[in-house]
């Protein structure tokens, strides 16, 4: 398994648009959408613009490299006979499944990481040490949710519709879970609906610590939750597509 995941993570590394679009573009986004200086807080927030697009565009990162990245991969894998020929090997299905999670997340790292130093050295972020950490860590352990849900949809898609409905998802939990504009500025029934989602958790671990407290246990448990589901819905997607082979 670990050999896998160091070929997963070298095959992605050789990417070029996957590197610009999972690394570079992030931190790129957060200058032009945080980039006018604002010192205020932002409406129904404690903390301010910048801090609340570093985590935001943070996220917005690790998805794009979790969740594109794993999704229309695996489908075309599927279609060249990749996963067949794993199959052959002594790799269990659960192996395969938790080597893509793996992967994925540790590519999600620098895209985190970028994004933080461009809030500190650009946008003229100051948090504690600790806090940095925190962000960091909470930021890059979310990624897993969003690494398991590529990789279920990149056996749950064909080749043809996995672009599609990876974008659909990826820009819908973008926009309802608050990534692109405060939970407290979006419509009520929305609101409603984006508390429940992983991506609304998912930023509010980092936010929670950039406002100097913990990140809150419901936050934590919601996205727990998120992995068992997306991670058994891969599993049982891929059993699926082994009977199917």
């Amino acid at each position: 398994m670990k050999t896998l995941i160091k070929l997963e993570i070298f095959r992605s590394l050789r990417n070029r648009k996957f590197m610009f679009f999972s690394v570079i573009y992030p931190p790129v986004l957060y200058l032009l959408i945080a980039g006018r200086g604002d010192d205020g807080n932002m409406p129904g927030l404690p903390i301010g613009l910048a801090l609340y697009y570093m985590v935001a565009m943070a996220a917005f990162g690790a998805m794009t490299a979790v969740l594109m990245g794993n999704s229309e991969r695996i489908a075309k894998e599927r279609e060249q006979g990749w996963v067949r020929q794993l199959r052959l090997t002594a790799l269990p299905g659960r192996g395969y499944v938790t080597a893509k999670i793996a992967s994925a997340a540790t590519i999600s790292l620098p895209s985190i990481l970028l994004v933080l130093l461009t809030g500190a050295l650009v946008m003229g972020v100051r948090l504690d040490a600790w806090q940095w950490a925190a962000i960091a860590l909470s930021s890059w352990a979310g990624s897993f949710v969003f690494a398991a849900l590529g990789v279920a949809i990149g056996y749950l898609a064909t080749g043809d519709a996995v672009r599609p409905i990876t974008m659909l998802v990826y820009f819908g939990l973008a926009f309802v879970g608050g990534l692109w504009l405060p939970m407290s500025s979006l419509p009520g029934w929305v609101q409603d609906i984006g508390e429940w989602l992983p991506t609304h958790a998912y930023t509010a671990l980092g936010q929670a610590v950039e406002a100097g407290d913990a990140p809150h246990l419901e936050d934590a448990g919601l996205l727990l939750g998120y992995l068992l589901l997306f991670a058994g819905a891969a599993a049982w997607l891929y059993r699926k597509d082994t009977r199917k082979a």
